[in-house]
């Protein structure tokens, strides 16, 4: 993970209300006093393209200048997150964009480990058991889970099953009654987790195994 992706992840999981920006010829500005938009450049705008294209919204080259290419991509950006579509980068387009990074950042860290053994107990890449998968992956993302499944389960948000996103751990009754398994929810149905028979894997929330044994899910961030 580069350096800034890092502050950025370390900003959103602390919960920091103001964002500090550094524009070329402006002063020092706290976020909510200052905003992205056209015109503008320097090394945050850069990072805003940069975050725009590992999301998919930007596909020309990074220059740090806020032109009308980066104005469509963030308008696209604004579309498909119920924003006000105006093109300009204030608080509410940062949150969320901060959202969906972190979201993109713990769904590519998952995967990092797919085929990794399952091992009772386990929390670390020579062999995860289900709760130390979901702990592991969001601790190398700045988040910090409880360590089992159960005290995971009674902890964070609670959230419908049509309401998932992205980050959500799904939680399942297995091998015993209450939340014995749980996995982390990547979209599209789908969520990565660590099955005592195949490791760490993706399955489909509609697998009637999984679709019968569901008991909730929980947000983090």
């Amino acid at each position: 993970m580069d350096k800034n992706k890092k502050f950025w992840k370390g900003m959103l999981v602390a919960g920091a209300i103001f964002f500090s920006f550094q524009f070329t010829g402006q002063a020092h500005a706290a976020f909510g006093d200052t905003m992205l938009k056209t015109g503008m450049s320097g090394e945050d705008v850069k990072i805003l393209q940069l975050e725009l294209k590992e999301l998919g919204y930007f596909s020309a080259t990074a220059t740090g200048y806020f032109g009308p290419i980066t104005k469509e991509a963030v308008i696209r950006f604004q579309q498909v997150n119920g924003l006000s579509a105006d093109g300009i980068v204030g608080r509410n387009t940062f949150q969320v964009l901060k959202k969906r990074m972190l979201q993109s950042d713990i769904v590519a860290t998952a995967q990092q480990y797919i085929g990794v053994p399952y091992r009772w107990g386990g929390n670390s890449p020579s062999g995860f058991d289900c709760s130390g998968f979901s702990s592991y992956v969001f601790a190398q993302n700045g988040l910090t889970l409880p360590r089992v499944s159960a005290d995971q389960y009674n902890a964070g948000v609670s959230v419908g099953k049509n309401q998932l996103e992205v980050g959500d751990l799904v939680f399942f009754t297995t091998y015993k009654p209450g939340p014995s398994h749980l996995g982390i929810y990547i979209g599209g149905g789908q969520f990565i987790h660590a099955s005592s028979s195949k490791g760490v894997t993706i399955s489909y929330l509609s697998n009637p195994y999984y679709t019968d044994r569901y008991i909730g899910a929980k947000r983090y961030f």
